[in-house]
């Protein structure tokens, strides 16, 4: 187990070593939070790499990744643990006539009837954990009053059983995409890392790093054209996953260029809107520049 970095350097390499490129802010950022032990609030839009930065903090220092997926009305129950009642009422109806009710009581508000999720199981770990909160801006203000018990002290209160301290300090990282705004009480408990699509140059180096295959001038107008496409007004801009899903798909394809024909065959990688698409067709279909072979090819002539 790798665990903690010893400077921000070391946690720009660390990352960069299982896939992921992380600027110097987002490198200083996770150096901080591994050394001070606070949680991380990370804030963008959709699709800059904010929950795949917390999969990297995870294989770079050895931690098992548990994930709490919010949504509007996430509640209690599903984030930190409820109580089995199926094998509570079987109890019930085995023992309570002999045993009697009192000593029942007790009895099944016990470990072996809890069920723990995402949040209890992340405090309760045994071995240091990413704990990631993705899409915290989902849920309703009083969701964010639970977690502050959890992010301040590292505990949490179970009435039937009292205050489980976390056993390991887990890592923390709550992603929003920034659709309302976060209490102040619980921004005070978080570093901030704002992520934001990368420029030309640098999701080149992640296209190359996850596709060395493509050729280096296609790798370029591909990212120069989805660079295009997000300054569109479109109902969701291709994300930097989609970026590299298209890379692979270029090469798997064999392109030696992005003509119009091959962009319009193709746009349904990073495009997942009708509407989006015939826009991107119409709009960038007739700026694509010119790539190598052609220009070659009349230099040769």
């Amino acid at each position: 187990m790798r665990d903690g970095f010893s400077s921000a350097d070391d946690a720009r390499v660390r990352l960069e070593q299982v896939g992921y490129l992380a600027d110097e802010a987002t490198a200083l950022v996770s150096y901080l939070a591994v050394r001070l032990g606070k949680p991380v609030l990370v804030e963008g839009p959709a699709g800059v790499g904010k929950t795949e930065l917390s999969k990297a903090l995870a294989r770079a220092t050895g931690r098992r990744l548990i994930r709490l997926q919010c949504y509007e009305g996430l509640d209690e129950a599903k984030a930190l643990y409820e109580w089995n009642y199926r094998k509570q009422l079987l109890r019930i109806q085995t023992e309570s006539k002999d045993s009697g009710w009192e000593q029942v009581r007790d009895d099944i508000f016990g470990e072996e009837f809890l069920l723990a999720r995402p949040l209890l199981s992340a405090i309760r770990a045994e071995e240091p954990v990413v704990l990631l909160i993705d899409e915290i801006d989902k849920t309703d203000q009083e969701f964010e009053a639970m977690l502050l018990e959890i992010l301040s002290d590292f505990q949490v209160s179970i009435p039937e059983l009292g205050v489980v301290e976390a056993r390991t300090r887990p890592l923390v990282v709550l992603t929003s995409n920034d659709s309302r705004e976060l209490t102040e009480a619980l921004k005070r408990r978080c570093l901030y890392l704002w992520l934001d699509y990368p420029s030309v140059e640098r999701e080149l180096e992640i296209v190359r790093l996850h596709e060395p295959d493509l050729d280096e001038r296609v790798a370029r107008k591909l990212v120069e054209i989805v660079q295009m496409v997000r300054q569109l007004d479109l109902k969701k801009p291709p994300s930097i996953a989609e970026s590299i899903d298209w890379a692979r798909a270029l090469v798997l394809l064999g392109a030696a260029d992005i003509d119009r024909a091959l962009l319009e065959r193709t746009l349904s990688i990073i495009l997942k809107h009708r509407a989006d698409l015939d826009v991107v067709a119409e709009r960038i279909g007739m700026k694509l520049p010119e790539l190598g072979p052609r220009e070659a090819g009349a230099g040769a002539g």
